[in-house]
């Protein structure tokens, strides 16, 4: 008997009471869901608006009933109040603009408020000054806020920030027609056309990118959002700014070029290409980057030798524009392969010589980066990661003999993580190195000597990270970090400091009890701190950019209102690890139609990369976790040992171990928490995940058996030596070992007990689509029952596709519920 679905209908939000045992119909539920569950925060969208003069920041936010609200606080005080009688002027505005609006609605924008009072904006695209003392609004000359238009090849690669709400109106005024794109990295989608003469307005965030095209799609422009509405005005192609060329010598009499796999040198204005090099062959040639010497009198190049890469072959059974299957060829190195190692050269422009480099301290390069050039040209410098991953090196070579010395190293008897925390630049005047590392235990910056190699100073220490060095100022020697864990919060939350150098000054800017960003003030002397949890909606303070004193309050949003409908805050979960002591930390997310007096099954979404850490820090009202509750889970997730960002030990966990994937504390912080809360059942526990998060719920089922039940990997990488090469020996090491094998699920495949849905993309090209047959294989050899789910044209990821979605949900709901 199908039953039919209860509804609590509250400001437009449905909610459904329980599972309606029609899949579908619950899954658009639950979109739908998600779809309107932002609408019902309130306080939000806030904008600031820097007076021109520096006494002020005005600012809107949105309240109930979309009613905006303008406030003003003074820079110096922290005085609040409001910006303005908003029904004076109102009525005024309207008077004058000939406009129906009321106080509650102003659509301002681009708004200035002097010290004297003065109130200048922008509203129905027009500038207008409001006179309070004789309440009348009055045109002004206010000219709207610009977009700085960028060149296309600007954005190249760029994902942008994602900041407070904003909008940008795109004029076209050039002699067609062009299309409009919202870009994040290699991303684009289409937000439509304009005709010539026409105008397109579009809610943003600060910092996402937009490109401008002709209809034929040559590229013409490009923007970044802004914290405020702007104007862009696009009339033709924007001509890329002019660069420094690296093929220029300083002196600017030479210019440098790879030509038949050799170095060579032209004069800049004009003249005969002269060969600085010698021998370069396809099988073993040089190569860029070339990087000259401040004194033009050398160029440093790079000698490669020709390997074969690896290729994998991936069928497209049904492409949409023909009948027969097409075959798609990838250049994919996997783990242990063979790799090319370009090797530094010196070459000297007056006597057309290379002057051999001795290779010892850095003879199997994994990469050598960071080239650079002492002031004075007496040495140039660069970092050698030595494959494997266990030895990170900076190397100094002499420009008169090629003698190399090393200036510094970090070793390893783990691993180096080089991806995420490799930090180096160079100070050429004071020679002097700003150097990150984990020596001590945490990723923390040194102050080294570039001459004689030595530590001056640990700029930053104790039991919490460096996350990214956000600003250098040579000048006053002085640093703007993110960091996490520099307080007694939750370790993974990010904070921002100031340090000097020498390690003096420490400056904590941000201190409140959350996830923060941060945005300056015009003249650098204030802060918009921004900071949230996924239990608390985002909070914006005001502070001094200074000491970080915090001189008010400026909003906070409030999602009471969705609260009513039944959905409920995430959970945060602090439980000791498997050691017994150490916090590991999670979420735990439950359905709208929540009731405690029942039982759920407990599903965890897993993905457990050494990459990075994954439970979600900031707020938000609605996620794929949230979508899959609906269905009528409770679900959990955490982030184990083997993870990122917390202790150097924690971390080395995942070493030659990803099948570990943290779950003796993924299990113990699920039984921890159900310990407590009666109505998680962990007789029904189930898991899914994709990607590394495939290969971990896998794992899940073929090592704890006796704790998860069912699970859906999708696209895993479900043997190491299977996947890319970069990713792999990160963690996994060189050379390839029995550890691979040990860590295969191919190898343990016999050991499955749980129910398992298989699902991969045909068409991936992140991870070998083999990775998931031979699991298959290795099932079926071992007799096991399990879902096999090809979904064809998706790539990686195809679980996330709808009919993934639709067979993962099934399938959980089958196998845990009864359904």
């Amino acid at each position: 008997m199908r039953l039919l679905p209860t509804f609590i209908l509250l400001t437009g939000l449905c909610v459904s009471s329980a599972s309606s045992g029609d899949l579908r119909e619950d899954m658009r539920r639950a979109e739908e869901t998600g779809r309107k569950s932002g609408s019902l925060i309130t306080n939000n969208d806030f904008r600031p608006f820097w007076s021109a003069d520096g006494s002020h920041l005005a600012y809107r936010i949105r309240g109930t009933n979309d009613e905006l609200v303008f406030s003003k606080v003074h820079l110096r005080s922290g005085t609040l109040s409001p910006a303005f009688d908003h029904d004076l002027l109102a009525k005024a505005l309207a008077k004058a603009a000939g406009r129906v609006t009321d106080g509650r609605h102003l659509p301002l924008d681009q708004l200035e408020i002097s010290a004297d009072g003065t109130v200048r904006f922008r509203a129905f695209e027009k500038s207008w000054r409001w006179d309070a003392s004789a309440g009348q609004v009055s045109p002004d000359d206010l000219p709207p806020q610009e977009s700085r238009l960028l060149a296309p090849e600007e954005i190249r690669g760029r994902s942008g920030r994602s900041g407070p709400p904003s909008a940008l109106t795109i004029e076209n005024g050039s002699d067609g027609e062009i299309e409009i794109f919202w870009v994040s990295g290699r991303e684009r989608k289409s937000y439509g056309r304009i005709e010539p003469g026409g105008k397109f307005t579009q809610n943003t965030y600060a910092g996402h990118v937009w490109l401008m095209t002709r209809s034929t799609g040559e590229p013409l422009a490009a923007l970044e959002a802004e914290d405020t509405p702007t104007i862009a005005r696009v009339t033709g192609r924007v001509p890329a700014p002019p660069r420094v060329r690296d093929d220029l010598s300083p002196d600017k009499k030479w210019k440098s070029s790879i030509r038949d796999h050799n170095v060579f040198i032209e004069p800049a204005e004009g003249g005969d290409a002269i060969a600085i090099s010698r021998g370069g062959t396809p099988e073993n040639s040089f190569n860029g980057p070339l990087k000259w010497s401040p004194d033009s009198k050398k160029i440093v190049a790079f000698r490669t030798r020709h390997v074969d890469t690896r290729q994998i072959h991936i069928v497209q059974s049904s492409p949409p524009d023909q009948l027969q299957p097409k075959l798609k060829t990838l250049d994919y190195a996997k783990p242990g392969d063979a790799l090319e190692q370009p090797m530094p050269c010196l070459l000297e422009i007056e006597n057309r010589r290379e002057i051999p480099v001795e290779h010892s301290l850095f003879s199997n390069p994994w990469e050598i980066n960071h080239i650079s050039w002492a002031a004075d040209s007496s040495e140039f410098s660069f970092v050698y990661n030595q494959r494997g991953h266990q030895l990170m090196r900076i190397v100094g070579v002499r420009a008169d003999t090629g003698v190399a010395r090393k200036i510094y190293e970090d070793t390893s008897a783990t691993f180096i993580d080089y991806s995420q925390k490799t930090y180096i630049h160079e100070l050429p005047e004071t020679r002097e190195i700003l150097w990150a590392s984990e020596r001590d235990g945490y990723n923390h910056l040194y102050l080294l000597d570039a001459v004689s190699g030595e530590v001056k100073k640990q700029i930053t220490r104790g039991k919490w990270n460096v996350r990214e060095v956000v600003e250098v100022d040579e000048k006053k020697r002085r640093l703007l970090l993110k960091v996490m864990g520099v307080t007694g919060q939750d370790p993974y939350h990010t904070h921002f400091v100031r340090v000097d150098f020498d390690g003096a000054n420490f400056t904590r800017l941000t201190t409140s009890d959350g996830n923060h960003g941060i945005r300056f003030s015009p003249d650098g002397n204030f802060i918009l701190a921004t900071w949230s949890r996924v239990d608390q909606p985002p909070v914006t303070e005001l502070r001094r950019a200074d000491d970080g004193r915090l001189i008010a309050e400026l909003a906070r949003e409030d999602d009471e209102a969705l609260r009513k409908t039944g959905w409920s805050r995430p959970e945060r979960f602090v439980a000791k690890g498997r050691d017994g002591d150490t916090d590991i930390y999670g979420v735990i997310i439950r359905p709208t139609h929540f009731d405690p007096a029942k039982k759920y099954p407990v599903v965890e979404d897993i993905y457990a990369g050494p990459h990075d850490f994954f439970v979600p820090k900031n707020y938000s009202t609605w996620s794929g976790m949230n979508a899959m509750a609906e269905l009528g889970f409770v679900i959990v997730k955490m982030d184990g040992m083997g993870t990122n960002w917390r202790s150097r030990a924690f971390h080395d966990v995942c070493w030659k171990n990803l099948s570990d994937s943290g779950f003796p504390d993924r299990i113990a912080w699920i039984k921890a928490a159900a310990a407590s809360r009666p109505w998680m059942d962990l007789t029904r526990v189930g898991i899914y995940g994709g990607s590394a998060g495939g290969q971990s719920t896998l794992a899940g089922l073929l090592h704890h058996g006796d704790f998860y039940k069912a699970g859906v990997a999708d696209c895993g990488c479900h043997d190491n030596r299977m996947d890319k090469i970069w990713w792999n020996e990160a963690w996994m090491g060189w050379p390839v070992d029995d550890s691979y094998a040990n860590n295969s699920n191919v190898t343990h495949a016999a050991k499955l007990t749980g129910k398992l849905m298989l699902v991969v993309g045909e068409l991936d090209t992140n991870v070998d689509p083999a990775s998931t047959a031979q699991v298959v294989n290795a099932l079926q050899q071992a007799g096991k029952e399990f879902d096999y789910i090809p979904v064809m044209n998706a790539g990686h990821g195809a679980a996330e596709t709808p009919y993934g979605k639709f067979r993962r949900a099934g399938f959980l709901r089958k196998n845990l519920l009864g359904e």
